[in-house]
């Protein structure tokens, strides 16, 4: 889930299309709420949130700081100008990256997939064979799963995407759910994802010829 902050709701409701258009989940909010959401939002709900989208908004270098205290999601800001003093400013801040408006979603998408390729590469000395049969780009572009791309309907990627990203962590249906369909999506009843699962579950072990994906009842799935 991508959350977009700026004080012009025209800001955000037109990333927020944007990100549904590819099938990526999104929610706008204007900085009060958003100060007030972050502020007090469950672990859960946290862990759900992909990347943090910073607009026009007052004291926005001070937003950055808050997020970093509260979730590890990367914070991108979005400027409207361009303007040497003010990047560095917003890096100083504690921001991952900074755009020039206006950017393609897919841009934004490919610029967190790349941190997260950053963040979730394995050492060396631990790499396995089967490391290198599946290559996962968290930025829209289909997985690559025993030297062939594994086109994948987009939920299905999504669910892949975020198990990867917490590999050896063992995750429940409703985080994958949030993380795919947004928090404050009650249009989808949760248990959708558990057939995506077992659609992605059985491509998965058709193309490696095993399972990556470990479940046990009440505990959840892990990307082992």
């Amino acid at each position: 889930m991508y959350i977009i902050v700026d004080e012009r709701e025209l800001v955000t409701s037109g990333y927020r299309s944007g990100f549904d258009r590819e099938g990526v989940s999104a929610i706008g909010f204007d900085p009060d709420d958003f100060n007030s959401w972050i502020s007090g939002a469950a672990a859960e709900d946290l862990g759900a949130v992909e990347a943090i989208l910073i607009g026009d908004c007052p004291a926005r270098e001070a937003l950055p700081r808050l997020v970093k205290s509260r979730c590890n999601a990367p914070v991108i800001a979005m400027n409207d100008t361009s303007s040497l003093e003010q990047t560095l400013g917003l890096f100083a801040a504690g921001v991952d990256d900074v755009v020039r408006k206006p950017v393609h979603v897919k841009e934004i998408m490919a610029r967190v997939g790349a941190f997260n390729r950053r963040a979730h590469k394995p050492e060396p000395e631990a790499a396995t064979p089967r490391d290198h049969a599946l290559e996962v780009f968290f930025d829209g572009r289909d997985p690559i799963v025993a030297g062939e791309v594994l086109v994948l309907p987009r939920r299905e990627r999504r669910i892949l995407e975020y198990l990867v990203k917490n590999k050896g962590k063992r995750v429940q249906r409703e985080q994958i759910f949030s993380a795919v369909y947004g928090v404050f999506n009650e249009n989808v009843d949760e248990t959708v994802v558990e057939s995506h699962i077992s659609k992605l579950r059985k491509k998965l072990r058709g193309r490696l010829g095993y399972d990556p994906v470990d479940s046990k009842r009440f505990l959840g799935y892990m990307f082992a």
